[in-house]
């Protein structure tokens, strides 16, 4: 009995003294307003995917409102002028337009696309790599109360620079879930997101809700691992930025080498295997932790302490 109660002691302390590290994993669906069958889909997932609606959609307030209604956080996904010569939809940002100019549009978009709570970029390389273009946009977003989530669809984006001096929060995207709609691509991505949480802390990863990848996403969401939470946007907004540009490891398993057997077309004795008393079972696995550095250290540091487990 003592000897079960000491194991039973120190299992407790090494459970209190081990750390627990989690990942944190946010996931934006791009956007919204287009497609409400495959848009109410990514509503029945759980609370924590958010989503940002693109402010001239036909059904851009519907969906924003359902969102919010169900518990998903809102942006707005407002369209951004590319590099790449394009048609440009109704009210696009571009850096030669003036501040009055931004903010009627920014306005206008917050009108259309209710409880929002910060603002993406669609598209917008040509925007968000001009220092003067994203300046204005920080000085509109700087009297809404909104964040900045920048969809990292360049590498030189200005937006960290540009938020400097106003209340304006930059966290930016780390995975694109869905360049191809293939499947199995998605997956890759998907995974990707979940490492890269784990090795740095925090992720985002955008999406778009195209058939390919909600499958992916009712799939993949409910066997995320236990040190990976689900957490929204805004909750990222006080936590470093730690931006690891080294690659990830390779994802692969080697294959066991299968031993060789010795013994190979010898006879082989049969054995038979007596039960082992859990009394006994339970002396072994105790013997065996307190003979462990860790355990003798614990019990230096804990000694005096007493655990009562009840009678």
């Amino acid at each position: 009995m003592f000897q079960s109660r000491k194991l039973s002691g120190l299992l407790v302390a090494l459970l209190l003294s081990a750390p627990v590290y989690a990942g944190k994993l946010s996931i934006v669906i791009d956007d919204f307003g287009y497609r409400p069958a495959q848009e109410n889909q990514v509503l029945q997932m759980p609370a924590a995917i958010s989503v940002a609606v693109l402010p001239n959609a036909p059904h851009a307030r519907e969906m924003a409102t359902k969102a919010h209604q169900r518990g998903h956080e809102v942006l707005i996904h407002l369209p951004m002028a590319p590099l790449s010569k394009q048609p440009l939809e109704k009210d696009t940002l571009r850096p030669d337009m003036s501040l009055e100019e931004i903010t009627r549009i920014i306005r206008e978009a917050a009108a259309d696309v209710p409880f929002a709570v910060g603002l993406n970029n669609h598209m917008g390389s040509a925007m968000t790599s001009s220092l003067p273009g994203m300046e204005k946009v920080m000085q509109v977003l700087d009297h809404y109360n909104f964040y900045f989530l920048d969809s990292m669809t360049i590498g030189n984006s200005q937006s960290s620079r540009a938020a400097a001096g106003t209340s304006v929060k930059v966290i930016k995207r780390r995975v694109f879930l869905d360049d191809t709609q293939n499947e199995a691509d998605i997956r890759q991505q998907f995974t990707r997101a979940v490492r890269l949480a784990q090795r740095d802390g925090s992720a985002i990863a955008i999406g778009h809700p195209h058939p390919a990848t909600v499958k992916v996403l009712q799939q993949m969401l409910p066997t995320l691992p236990a040190d990976i939470t689900l957490v929204r946007p805004s909750q990222l907004l006080n936590e470093p930025q730690r931006i690891n540009n080294k690659p990830l490891p390779p994802d692969h398993k080697p294959q066991p080498v299968k031993p060789r057997n010795p013994f190979h077309g010898s006879e082989v004795c049969k054995v038979t295997v007596q039960p082992v008393p859990a009394t006994r079972a339970l002396e072994v696995i105790g013997e065996s932790i307190s003979d462990s550095p860790l355990v003798q250290s614990l019990e230096k540091d804990l000694s005096g302490v007493k655990f009562d487990f009840g009678q």
